[in-house]
């Protein structure tokens, strides 16, 4: 009978395997918004997103309701890695009858201690008489928490039950009653006992020496996990082993659902107690544990606990002694009578039993204590029973251990996970086996993981301090971080006046008497149509925008287009030779590609991409105003280019060559999206650089002659703001960013939006940043402090949500710099903000131009198309969404669906000839 006992509280290492499992699927039903209702692992979202760095200091006073005792404590910190904190305390009784009176009783009753206790610690130190002094409020009890000093009531226990609190703000209950108290109410507010206002009116000082505001409400497992953290020993995980039994730990922010905050980590409240209550646990649970919940206050409820919590423990011991006297396994023939009273065999009992190695001595004088007449064998059999349920309630802590440590390492994205819990309570302290057991069982479960055992030194007192002191850092560094990227951050106003601006600007460029002035030069490209479908045939393409370039042929049939390429190189010395020189090598590139692909017997029309500022005066004429990208051939700038090409072509003696249309990337990208789109009206570049087009009526473009029809406008709008208009939205940041470029002045509006800069933006923030403190403990690497060196695909990676922030550590790390976990949360908070901007900037853009195709148009609503292209819109996690947003917002009355371009500059540029074919 002995041994069927022994192993009935055994479980299985296999079977441990599968109740992590079942913790772990239930932490992620609490952790999701559709299944958090249905969970029995709650995975309370406490609103704490930071352990203590070591930096807090000043004084925090702290109150914590306990069972029939308000304590209070005053804790001074002093910025040492909080090794050696200052601590006063005091306990107040609770009066009688105030634990089932009035809830505004209670409150009141706790502002007074709090009075009492300051008139007594602080009468004379004027340094904490005249701040404001902050409280964390320690309160056991069941609530729904929505922000660190915001949390309603669900509901009491433990003997609690005043009235009027249920439903609502303890944090408010809490603040009232001290305001109350502080201006010199008189705290009645019920009609409790008389002998505490007696006592009150004799023992309590008159006002207090400060203001006291709650900033933070907690339980006890919270004040665990921070009373372990010290300087460069974050603590992650805590767990409390008492009456009742829970965990804490730091999770991945996004993850709960339950909670509106999105980056770096927030520590969750599993309330793992009410584990198995769907029926998972029923296999583990004995006939002992049953006893045990059906004379429980909660049959049925908080099935997990029953198996672990001390205050259950020697219920479970009593009960398997009971089975086993009526099965003649122990005291046999001896009155055991005292056995059958609830509550006679306590965990101090049972720990007594256990923790004694020598013999059974300590057994037999505890249970003679109790009133029985054990023989040897009874002792041993005794002991051996209060060690199975006892070492079985310490291997399912190991148990919820291995689920928390599994899950933080597979969300986090780690190979291996070293994390620090702090632990406390009644069975961690007592029994002396605990801390082997939960090490040695959790690796079992966990290899993967390594947890380091930290004692905690006063959850509820120092810990609440704690927490109350990272509340209040990182409000601070809030207000710090909202001064720096502030201007950075747009209003709706702001984007619309940018949107009025830039309509303007192109008012300007478009007029003929005023283009000249212009920022947003507003360039006609001579491209009078888009594609409608109906093009057919083969077409050439030339695509010349740097030191490569390609020859495309271009097949366009009924069943679709089908291109084939080729990429040669132009050498530098061609690149810097003579003009003829140049376009000579262009055409022996043509007549290499035109033979291997078997065309030299035809003339195709050729539509050539040539990304360098030109002044077109036709679909097949350009004269070009200045080289850029290297480019530096002579005889060329002021000439036709397309001519150049067809001279060079005569020079050659290639007669097969047709060039019908040059244009530029931006007007490609439009054309071949509109290839499979007839609404595609509007070309947009959003890369390196940016720049945009759009189809504009013919009757308002001043600089062409001629009122019919449509002609597509290159707008240039990189250059938008270079004569000031956009100054009151420029930063420090973008100023130096400006002055430090080829071309100080110019470009403005691209220097804001596009790839080349907003990694140079991010490091000229991220300096000041470090300058003020507010990353990398105040030290800027020398790498940092190289231009250029934060590259814009660093944001990419950055902003992936959800992106397990080791990656933004490994970024950090490549610029040598010592990154926190806040740093990296930081750091992606300013990537967001510069992307956010240059998207928001974009769509300003964008807003007006589509309302002046609306306007021109005379519609009520307008449905275009844009095509895009561009590295920093196609791969960037969230700029075309941010863009579309913004776009919706400033522009309402029109639908815009945006496409991705396939190589807007080769088949663009073919299809820019098909349709000048087409329409000729």
């Amino acid at each position: 009978q002995i041994q069927r006992a022994l192993r009935s509280l055994c479980i299985p290492l296999e079977r441990l395997h599968i109740m992590k499992g079942h913790m772990m699927e239930d932490m992620c039903k609490g952790l999701s918004r559709q299944t958090h209702a249905q969970a029995k692992v709650r995975m309370l979202p406490t609103y704490i997103c930071s352990t203590p760095n070591g930096t807090e200091k000043g004084n925090f006073l702290v109150v914590e309701l306990c069972q029939n005792q308000v304590r209070t404590v005053l804790v001074t910190l002093f910025g040492d890695g909080n090794m050696s904190p200052q601590m006063v305390y005091k306990i107040f009784d609770l009066p009688e009858g105030i634990m089932q009176g009035e809830g505004e009783a209670l409150f009141d009753f706790i502002a007074q201690c709090v009075s009492q206790f300051l008139a007594e610690t602080t009468p004379s130190d004027t340094s904490i008489s005249e701040e404001r002094l902050p409280l964390g409020f320690v309160f056991p009890f069941t609530c729904r928490q929505t922000q660190l000093d915001k949390a309603e009531l669900l509901s009491w226990s433990k003997g609690f039950s005043c009235s009027g609190v249920v439903g609502k703000d303890v944090v408010q209950m809490l603040q009232s009653a001290i305001n109350k108290q502080e201006t010199g109410g008189n705290g009645g507010g019920g009609n409790w006992l008389s002998s505490w206002r007696g006592w009150k009116s004799s023992q309590l000082a008159p006002g207090q020496p400060s203001h006291v505001e709650v900033v933070a409400l907690m339980n006890d497992t919270v004040g665990t996990m921070m009373t372990c953290c010290t300087e460069g020993r974050p603590c992650e995980i805590a767990m409390v082993a008492d009456k009742g039994s829970n965990c804490c730990f730091m999770a991945e922010a996004y993850l709960v659902e339950t909670a509106e905050e999105t980056s770096g980590r927030m520590c969750v409240n599993t309330e793992w107690g009410c584990f198995g209550d769907d029926g998972t646990l029923n296999d583990v649970f004995t006939p002992y544990d049953e006893s045990v919940d059906e004379e429980s206050s909660n049959p049925g409820e908080k099935r997990f606990e029953k198996l672990v919590g001390t205050l259950y423990l020697g219920e479970i011991v009593r009960h398997a002694l009971i089975a086993l006297t009526a099965e003649k396994a122990v005291f046999t023939g001896t009155d055991i009578t005292v056995l059958k009273e609830k509550g006679v065999f306590t965990i101090q009992h049972v720990l007594d039993i256990i923790n004694n190695e020598d013999g059974t001595t300590e057994v037999k004088r505890v249970l003679e204590v109790l009133g029985l007449q054990p023989s040897e064998r009874d002792c041993g059999r005794v002991q051996q029973i209060c060690r199975a349920v006892v070492g079985r309630a310490a291997t399912l802590h190991a148990v919820g251990l291995a689920a928390i440590l599994s899950y933080m390492c597979q969300t986090r994205d780690m190979e291996t996970l070293m994390v620090n819990v702090g632990v406390d309570g009644e069975l961690y302290k007592g029994y002396s086996r605990f801390e082997e057991i939960l090490q040695s069982v959790s690796r079992l479960l966990s290899p993967e993981c390594l947890a380091t055992l930290l004692p905690s030194r006063d959850g509820s007192g120092r810990g609440a301090a704690m927490v109350t002191a990272v509340a209040l850092r990182l409000a601070a560094q809030r207000r710090a971080v909202d001064e720096v990227l502030g201007p950075l951050r747009l209003t709706h106003a702001d984007l619309e006046k940018v949107q009025a601006l830039m309509r303007q600007e192109m008012e300007k460029g478009l007029g003929k008497h005023t283009n000249a002035t212009a920022s947003v030069r507003m360039l006609p490209t001579y491209v009078s149509h888009t594609p409608d479908g109906t093009e057919r045939g083969d077409f050439l393409a030339l695509d010349l925008g740097g030191t490569n370039f390609r020859v495309l042929v271009v097949r366009v049939t009924e069943g679709g287009i089908s291109m084939a390429s080729e990429i040669y190189v132009i050498p530098a010395a061609i690149m810097q030779g003579t003009g003829e020189g140049l376009f000579d090598h262009i055409i022996d590139c043509i007549v290499d590609f035109q033979t291997k692909q078997n065309l030299m017997t035809q003339t195709l029309p050729l539509g050539f991409t040539f990304s360098f500022p030109c002044q077109q005066v036709g679909l097949d004429k350009a004269l070009l105003l200045t080289w850029t990208k290297g480019f530096t051939a002579s005889g060329c700038v002021g000439q036709d280019v397309v001519q150049l090409l067809r001279e060079a072509a005569q020079r050659k003696q290639h007669s097969g060559l047709q060039v019908v249309a040059l244009l530029n990337d931006t007007v490609g990208t439009m054309m071949s999206c509109g290839y499979d789109d007839p609404k595609c009206e509007i070309g947009l570049i959003v890369g390196t650089g940016t720049n945009a087009c759009y189809m504009e009526e013919m009757k308002n473009v001043g600089t062409v002659e001629g009122d019919q029809g449509r002609m597509c406008v290159n707008m240039e709008w990189g250059a938008f703001g270079d004569n000031g208009c956009l100054d009151h939205i420029f930063t420090h940041f973008d100023r130096v960013v400006d002055e430090t470029t080829i071309n100080p002045g110019k470009q403005r509006f691209e220097k804001l939006i596009s790839g080349m800069y907003l990694g140079e933006i991010v490091r000229q923030i991220l300096l000041v940043m470090t300058e003020k403190q507010l990353l990398f403990q105040g030290r800027a690497s020398s790498k940092l402090q190289t231009r250029n060196i934060f590259q814009t695909k660093f944001l990419s990676t950055i902003e992936l949500n959800g992106l397990a922030l080791r990656q933004i550590r490994t970024i950090l790390n490549e610029l040598e710099l010592d990154a926190s976990f806040e740093d990296s949360v930081l750091l992606r908070e300013v990537c967001q903000t510069v992307s956010l901007r240059a998207a928001q900037l974009c769509a300003a853009g964008l807003a007006a131009v589509v309302e002046k195709m609306r306007e021109n148009r005379g519609l009520d609503r307008l449905s275009v198309s844009v095509g895009v292209d561009g590295t920093l819109y196609k791969l960037h996690p969230c700029f075309s969404l941010n863009l579309q947003k913004t776009l919706k917002e400033l522009a309402p009355n029109c639908d815009v669906s945006f496409h991705l371009s396939e190589d807007g500059s080769g088949k663009g540029a073919a299809l820019v000839a098909a349709v000048a074919c087409r329409t000729a």
